[in-house]
């Protein structure tokens, strides 16, 4: 069996199997786990589904798999003990000890009947002892109904019950004192109340006794008792999804897991439905809630596909032209721009290529005596950080020289790097900050998505473009501009964030682990650090790269700045890709990428 899964369908009951169905007809690879506990596994048939009425529930099942089975949809019998999220991913644990991933949760789980405490009701639960007139009325049509009360809903239900038999008789058991106008409903129907509680069920099938604390007993063809109904989600409270109360009249009746009307959560990536999230769904309704939160599932899934689509082919077509493409569709180059993958930094990307900041967050550059960067100009050693720099790049650690250039033509795409959208995509939206975030592509990329993101940066004019492109992109709400250096102990707070991301940061050495520990101390346990920069391997290439060899860092050298302690290395890596240069000839530059999972 695959151990990877686009979607685990966590419950195999008609809503579960009617998502599944949709799923495996949408060439979704599907596991279903089937604990094999329907709700209404006692009740020798189901009524009110089209084509299906009167069908034994279990052989509505075992249909149901079958149909399923003809697109490849795995159905395995087992218990979801807990679903954890974890990269962008759902760890699914299952009973027996393993563990399969998916990208998307449905969860069809059903609920708990808690019945009444009273002799005899659980031993003919679903049989003689009912709660649905939809699902049983027919069935005991005529005969004499007694009504257990045991919430607020009582009276009405004694009135829905009067439609099937004129013999219907509401003991008030534990439910709260019935409202005058209840009483009065009551008495015109010609429906019976009495004030007592009942003790005990017994007698056989069809000829049942309800006996009544007082004494008295009470002549039944079936029983009707309210239960409090409980959303079986206990597997998704690693997840923060919780059921919450259902009240009537400020009496709890149930609890439930909240969703939208197609059956999402509060969490991106997992969806509910049936009785789950809605504790009054007949099968034919939970069948309907299923199928619809199946197409949802599968919907939101091409999206994500389309986004990371999207996010490829503008890298690689900025990297085949050699040029980085406007937010208006225009190409901003020059005689030195190369391969741009996104929005890149100010201060400290010597020659990146997306938004971020720091080091020299230009465009490509043709400096150093090697490969190609031949030396333009002179090179002088910059005061501050005593690294020898181009000319042209004078003054490059200072908001100043980012001021000038955000001055001038736009710098940078307006598109996410290729890289947050490889590593990010999957990630539920959270709180991000993007650390030197330029013109804020990948700012207003995560905000799309859902993220709540505070970009930095410490250059007033990338930051006003930034929030210019959040309002065409409707996000203004989604996004907080913050001017702030990450070398600097100003502009900084400690609420965490779980996402923290910075593209093509290229600090001076000295500067480099009081920076990556600010970052780090920024994310919240459980949350992602990911910093990515240009590989030194890259100054050995055709691609003309600032040769400043000391503001490249490996992605082990960023990694040995984290406490292991505190810090799991999920990726420490040098990525290749494929890019072609300013002359058009084909070159593999390498990424430097870290990404690392704060332990909780």
């Amino acid at each position: 069996m695959d151990e990877r899964y686009d979607v685990v369908v966590v419950g195999g009951g008609v809503a579960g199997l009617s998502g599944a169905l949709m799923l495996g007809r949408a060439r979704r690879s599907v596991l279903v786990v089937d604990a094999g506990e329907p709700r209404n596994a006692p009740a020798a048939h189901a009524h009110g589904m089209l084509t299906r009425d009167g069908t034994p529930p279990l052989e509505l099942l075992a249909a149901g798999r079958a149909e399923v089975a003809r697109y490849r949809v795995h159905v395995e019998p087992g218990e979801v003990r807990a679903v954890h999220q974890e990269d962008g991913t759902f760890t699914v644990e299952l009973a027996d000890g393993r563990s399969v991933v998916a990208r998307a949760v449905l969860s069809a789980t059903g609920l708990r009947d808690e019945l009444p405490d009273v002799a005899g009701v659980a031993e003919r639960w679903g049989t003689d002892v009912l709660h649905c007139p939809y699902c049983h009325g027919w069935e005991v049509r005529d005969r004499a109904v007694v009504i257990v009360g045991t919430n607020p809903m009582a009276a009405h239900a004694a009135l829905l019950w009067r439609q099937w038999t004129a013999d219907v008789t509401l003991v008030r058991h534990t439910a709260p004192a019935l409202a005058p106008e209840d009483v009065a409903r009551l008495a015109a129907t010609g429906v019976r109340l009495v004030d007592d509680r009942a003790t005990a069920v017994d007698g056989p099938s069809g000829d049942l006794t309800v006996r009544l604390a007082s004494g008295a007993t009470l002549p039944a063809g079936a029983v009707v008792v309210g239960t409090r109904t409980v959303a079986r989600a206990e597997h998704l409270a690693p997840l923060g999804l919780h059921p919450v109360p259902l009240l009537v009249d400020g009496h709890e009746i149930g609890r439930a897991v909240p969703a939208d009307p197609f059956g999402a959560t509060t969490l991106p990536g997992v969806w509910v439905a049936g009785n789950v999230t809605d504790l009054r769904a007949t099968v034919v309704v939970s069948a309907a809630a299923g199928a619809t939160a199946g197409a949802q599932v599968n919907a939101w899934l091409v999206m994500q596909d389309a986004e990371a689509a999207v996010a490829r082919a503008a890298t690689g077509d900025r990297e085949r032209h050699g040029e980085e493409a406007g937010v208006d569709g225009t190409a901003v180059t020059d005689d030195a721009s190369s391969d741009v993958h996104g929005d890149g930094p100010p201060h400290g990307d010597a020659g990146a290529s997306g938004d971020g900041h720091a080091g020299g967050h230009g465009r490509e550059h043709r400096h150093g005596p090697a490969h190609g960067h031949g030396d333009d100009g002179g090179r002088h050693v910059d005061p501050t950080h005593g690294i020898e720099l181009p000319d042209d790049l004078a003054g490059m650690f200072a908001p100043e020289f980012w001021e000038e250039r955000y001055a001038g033509a736009r710098q940078w795409s307006g598109r996410p790097n290729g890289t947050l959208v490889d590593e990010v995509g999957d990630l539920p939206p959270g709180r991000a900050l993007d650390i030197a975030a330029g013109e804020g592509g990948d700012a207003v990329w995560l905000a799309q998505r859902g993220w709540h993101v505070t970009a930095t940066d410490w250059a007033a004019g990338g930051l006003a473009r930034g929030e210019a492109t959040a309002a065409e992109h409707g996000v203004t709400d989604r996004v907080t501009w913050r001017q702030a250096d990450i070398t600097s102990d100003d502009g900084w707070d400690d609420a965490p964030y779980d996402l923290v991301t910075s593209h093509y940061l290229h600090l001076p050495p000295a500067q480099r682990p009081a920076a990556v520990a600010r970052m780090a101390s920024l994310v919240r346990p459980g949350g992602t650090l990911l910093v990515v920069g240009h590989h030194a391997a890259d100054l050995g290439t055709t691609m003309r790269r600032p040769h400043v060899p000391e503001l490249f860092a490996d992605a082990d050298e960023v990694a040995a700045l984290l406490d292991p302690a505190q810090w799991e290395v999920v990726t420490a890596e040098a990525r290749p890709r494929d890019a072609v240069d300013p002359e058009g000839r084909p070159v593999v530059l390498h990424d430097a990428i870290l990404r690392a999972r704060r332990r909780s």
